[in-house]
């Protein structure tokens, strides 16, 4: 089990979270449920701001990845705790603003930003916007121009670092849908041309290699290979990068075959880097570029776990032994989509040993309705409480209505006590943007 102070076994046997018994939490709000750590997320965002303060001056700024988990709360604690985030598409820009966060410290991403998103960041007053396409630099310079503003810019370089992750989570391999390609000279090409548009101010340079990295190499080989650029581009253009922006992707502990990383192990990550950026520059004759970072997963990922109720079981002797509960791939479709492993306890009996293999099915109508196969636990009952460990990221916000069933409902814990950050649906919400033509119109 997950050794950080986030999840225990209490004096009852079960687990608790946060100081919150998840029995309780579950006779309380109901299952499935999110529940979210509140001390673990400041935990995790205070460490990489501390770490750029300690390791590279304070000259960097951390940006919250809201594509993990996007919800008013969120962006409320990272406020308070003094960081940035980013944002890819316009509802989570309208979601961060309406909780308050401070515009200029929002960078946005995306490598398809429709018309209305780049409208809506121009004019809110963004921080930065990350440039993907041709067509974006043309709508952000045409948006920016016909308000009489200069917007700031970063340009996503696709520096052909592969890392040992999951291909569908690579971002800068040679044949990946983000960025400009150094090695094909299209990156230097669309430097050129942003530096000639009067109404961008291109700040410098995005990368992000991919995600649930556990190697520091790679991190170091992408920061070798950007600032080779961005020499180059000096070189080329006389233009140097006031920022380069590193992207995040730092993994996390799922199962027992991850890494279980401490706060002081992602210190080594960040201090392997800020040094690496360090020599390189001395290097190349380089001023030190302000650095950022988009940590998501990491912050939020072990911070939350899902609760549910076991419902039927079925034994096929010989097979396999399924153990239904009552959510499945439309609040978790990590195991559908990518395969994801994760680890499960019996909240209710946390304290006994595992003494079988199970496969945990959802109530979805889809054969490929799991959240995991072969995972070890006591000899499950209907109405065990099952809680899937690090659910935190890309759960929630990936989420669906699939076969209409409602999306859980997320609570955070603090100091033992929970409350709702976002609400249960209702059937009411499923069906509130539905219309009835008049001619289907029962009685017409």
């Amino acid at each position: 089990m997950n050794t950080r102070e986030t999840l225990k076994i209490n004096e009852k046997g079960h687990l608790a979270i946060g100081g919150a018994d998840c029995t309780e939490l579950a006779e309380r709000f109901g299952t499935p449920l999110y529940v979210f750590d509140e001390a673990h997320i400041r935990n995790m965002m205070r460490m990489y701001r501390q770490a750029v303060c300690d390791e590279y001056d304070g000259n960097g700024l951390v940006l919250y990845a809201s594509k993990a988990f996007s919800c008013m709360a969120i962006y409320a604690i990272a406020r308070e705790e003094g960081i940035g985030v980013d944002v890819v598409s316009g509802g989570e820009l309208y979601t961060a603003l309406k909780a308050g966060f401070p515009a200029e410290r929002i960078y946005m991403h995306g490598n398809n930003k429709l018309p209305s998103e780049l409208k809506e960041a121009i004019e809110a007053g963004v921080g930065c916007i990350v440039v993907d396409s041709e067509l974006e630099a043309e709508r952000i310079e045409a948006e920016a121009a016909s308000r009489g503003v200069v917007q700031k810019v970063l340009l996503r370089i696709n520096p052909g670092v592969e890392a040992h992750t999951h291909a569908y989570v690579q971002t800068a391999t040679p044949d990946s849908k983000f960025g400009f390609s150094v090695a094909n000279g299209t990156a230097q090409e669309m430097t050129k041309r942003l530096l000639g548009m009067e109404h961008l101010a291109l700040k410098g340079f995005h990368c992000h290699i991919g995600s649930q990295i556990f190697e520091k190499d790679s991190f170091v080989l992408a920061v070798e290979r950007c600032l080779a650029f961005v020499k180059e581009i000096k070189y080329s253009y006389g233009f140097e990068a006031e920022e380069l922006n590193l992207g995040g992707g730092f993994g996390i502990w799922y199962t027992d075959e991850d890494e279980m990383m401490s706060v002081e192990g992602y210190r080594t990550y960040l201090t392997a880097l800020f040094s690496a950026v360090r020599r390189e520059c001395a290097r190349y004759g380089l001023r030190l570029p302000r650095i950022l970072l988009e940590p998501g997963r990491s912050i939020v990922g072990e911070a939350g776990i899902t609760l549910y109720t076991v419902g039927a079981i079925k034994e096929i002797p010989g097979l396999r032994k399924y153990v239904a509960v009552d959510g499945g791939m439309f609040d978790n479709p990590r195991f559908a989509l990518y395969g994801s492993k994760y680890t499960a306890v019996l909240a209710n009996r946390a304290d006994e040993p595992p003494c079988e293999l199970v496969s945990v099915a959802g109530k979805c109508c889809e054969s490929g309705d799991l959240i995991g196969v072969g995972m070890s636990l006591p000899r499950v009952k209907t109405g065990d409480l099952l809680a899937i460990l690090s659910t935190g990221a890309y759960n929630y916000s990936m989420a669906s209505n699939y076969n209409r069933n409602l999306i859980p409902p997320a609570v955070l814990v603090r100091d033992g006590e929970a409350e709702y950050i976002v609400k249960p649906q209702s059937y009411e919400d499923l069906v509130r943007n539905d219309v009835l033509p008049r001619s289907l119109t029962p009685n017409n």
